[in-house]
């Protein structure tokens, strides 16, 4: 007798990549964000028309008086949020990253990181974490960002980072971007006696054949993966660099100088993302170390269900754990 899979609903194409069983929080930032406003009075809130879909709705009950609803306008958006911040407010601006990489560059980079203003723009749907196609999947939003000048950028594995990263990104200077991941949000560094640190990254764990560089939901990856290539009898190391500029390259170079494969992990495409940036290190600091990139291709991506899709385009764990075997042959 055989059996079939069933059959994945069109829902599949918005579920949480959050493997079942996985423990989750629900909606950090939104949580987050009222916390800090608690003790900050200058922390105001905007969207552009998502806000329940970027957990911005919880701030938005908390404080109605500090949110700011501003339609279907991302230019208007940041074009606010930059005038609120020369009042000497710390406005937080949410939208989907595809809006506010694609539609809002000019307004945030000239408006926002030119004067260097606290202003935190919210991305929600980040790489490949919507089924909904191109029009919704933002895999090139780090490309377009990294080269802006003043702008931090912060690619948070789970809800601890977000809940951790939420204050440090309203006490500095200067505009940031969040890859925000939202709804039930895995929560896994709280195992590994882990603080974000903005501008730092993390080793998670040691290893002696292989070192994991990561960024975003895939450090749950590697950390799953790390443990599957261990009944291969694989050890790996996993290094956490949720800030992606400015990039912690003496802790990530450190870890690279070694006989371990090198392999960098990214919900983004290899294109502009960690392993560029990973690369250009080891280049400057003339290291001549290979490095293994796994991410999402050079190309724009299927619709349809986000198992299907992670497994297609090789974030999934099997599929990490695949290459690695691969790669060490």
């Amino acid at each position: 007798m055989t059996t079939t899979a069933p059959k994945l609903k069109t829902s599949a194409m918005i579920a949480s990549f959050v493997d079942p069983g996985q423990r989750t929080t629900a909606a950090p930032f939104g949580h987050a964000l009222v916390a800090a406003a608690h003790e900050d009075d200058r922390i105001v809130g905007l969207s552009a028309d998502l806000a329940k879909y970027t957990d911005m709705h919880v701030f938005a009950e908390a404080f109605p008086d500090r949110f700011f609803q501003m339609g279907m306008a991302e230019q208007l958006l940041l074009g606010a949020a930059a005038g609120m911040a020369e009042t000497g407010l710390i406005p937080f601006a949410s939208t989907y990253s595809v809006f506010a990489a694609r539609r809002a560059y000019d307004f945030l980079c000239l408006d926002i990181a030119e004067p260097n203003l606290n202003v935190n723009i919210v991305g929600g749907l980040p790489g490949l974490t919507t089924g909904y196609g191109p029009s919704h999947q933002a895999t090139e939003d780090i490309a377009i960002f990294r080269g802006m000048p003043n702008l931090t950028i912060v690619d948070p594995c789970d809800s601890i980072d977000i809940e951790q990263a939420v204050p440090q990104l309203a006490a500095s200077d200067g505009p940031t971007y969040l890859r925000l991941l939202r709804g039930k949000v895995a929560t896994v560094l709280d195992e590994y006696d882990y603080r974000f640190e903005l501008g730092k990254a993390k080793v998670l764990r040691s290893g002696n054949d292989v070192v994991f560089v990561t960024s975003g939901l895939m450090t749950m990856r590697a950390l799953q993966a790390a443990d599957v290539l261990a009944t291969h009898h694989v050890d790996v190391g996993v290094v956490h660099t949720p800030t992606i500029k400015p990039f912690d390259a003496a802790t990530v170079l450190a870890e690279i100088d070694t006989d371990r494969l090198a392999v960098t992990l990214e919900n983004h495409t290899v294109v502009g993302g960690l392993f560029e940036t990973v690369a250009a290190a080891v280049v400057g600091a003339g290291l001549g170390k290979r490095v293994v990139p796994i991410g999402l291709p050079d190309r724009f991506l299927d619709a349809g269900a986000l198992p299907t899709l992670h497994d297609r385009y090789g974030l999934s764990t099997d599929r990490v754990v695949a290459r690695v075997l691969d790669e060490l042959g």
